[in-house]
């Protein structure tokens, strides 16, 4: 079956699908592949076994990723928690998965693919990467029962203490608000060892898909403590990043603030929020977001044949990122985010 390459950026046939398919997510979208291509200057990639002026009828999105410290390769899709291929048909995505494949073999080491829910078999010639722990939540069920699947004390009295502090939570998206989170989110990765990502993404994102971003910051007496940033697609609200200050941690200012999204979720009809991935080492968030009443599940990335001999420069890069950028000062500690996440993919 021959398969064809389109640009997912000015392919309107590819707005097209990911509208209509029930298996898209924000990731699979024009906006977020723009983002992309702003920031770190990655090609996104489109393959369909859908003909030039034919309607898409499948596709599987990738970025190409160059690199001369974790190799060059096609990523499906970088800093997305998941992308399912768009495919219904098994022969179908065998024969998009065989011309990734044969292209990856090509200037590339490999090829990459995070799904959701389509399991790769080892027909595929993908081999289990890594593993992490999906989350999340089902909004269907009324407010109140939502509600009551928080957990009492991990969530639910927190949020009645935040309310007894008086924490305000706000939102919106505009320059006050992005400035007051990504404040937030550096504390936090500087906190947890992490080189922080480069404030022009988060400023792409906003100016690429607008209003589907909204970020909620919580204060004390008009002071940032924690803030969480979303976005919108379709019937499912998704969080991606989050921050805060520990110093405020008891105030319960974050269970705060997914509540609010969770209230705000509801009445926009919303079905799910997808709480993003977790390792499957990190217990403190894992134990968070089971906390939210989010139901967990197995989230696998595979890669094709050969991309093991690469693990090895990529631990070193995360290990050199844990011990050394943390301890940096502000300006060169986001400096060096801006160095190290053009490489992560």
């Amino acid at each position: 079956m021959p398969v064809y390459e389109t640009d997912p950026l000015y392919d309107p046939r590819w707005r097209a699908l990911v509208e209509s398919h029930p298996r898209s997510s924000i990731f699979h979208t024009r906006e977020w592949l723009d983002a992309l291509r702003r920031t770190y200057k990655y090609k996104p990639r489109a393959f369909t076994t859908s003909g030039p002026g034919n309607l898409l009828s499948n596709g599987i999105v990738f970025c190409q990723v160059k690199s001369w410290l974790t190799g060059s390769r096609l990523v499906s899709l970088p800093f997305s928690d998941h992308c399912d291929p768009l495919v219904e048909s098994p022969k179908d995505l065998e024969s998009l998965l065989s011309a990734v494949r044969e292209e990856a073999a090509g200037p590339f080491t490999h090829a990459e693919i995070r799904p959701r829910s389509i399991p790769l078999e080892a027909k595929s010639n993908f081999k289990l990467w890594s593993q992490y722990h999906l989350h999340v939540l089902d909004l269907r069920p009324s407010l109140e029962e939502v509600y009551s699947h928080l957990h009492r004390h991990g969530i639910r009295h927190k949020i009645r203490r935040a309310d007894r502090e008086r924490v305000m939570v706000d939102q919106g998206r505009s320059e006050r608000f992005l400035q007051e989170f990504y404040g937030l989110m550096l504390l936090t990765r500087r906190r947890h060892k992490l080189p922080p990502q480069p404030l022009a993404w988060f400023r792409n994102v906003v100016e690429c898909c607008g209003s589907r971003v909204m970020i909620y910051v919580a204060s004390v007496d008009n002071r940032p403590i924690a803030s969480i940033f979303t976005l919108r697609h379709k019937k499912s609200l998704v969080y991606k990043y989050g921050g805060s200050d520990e110093r405020f941690h008891s105030m319960g200012a974050m269970p705060r603030l997914f509540w609010q999204a969770i209230q705000d979720a509801k009445s926009e009809e919303l079905l799910e929020l997808d709480l993003g991935r977790s390792d499957q080492d990190n217990e403190g968030l894992t134990r968070f977001k089971d906390h939210l009443g989010a139901a967990r599940s197995p989230l696998r990335y595979w890669r094709s044949s050969g991309a093991y001999a690469r693990r090895t420069s990529e631990e070193l890069a995360s290990w050199t990122a844990q011990h050394f950028l943390a301890r940096l000062p502000d300006r060169l500690f986001r400096l060096a985010g801006e160095l190290f996440y053009r490489h992560a993919g």
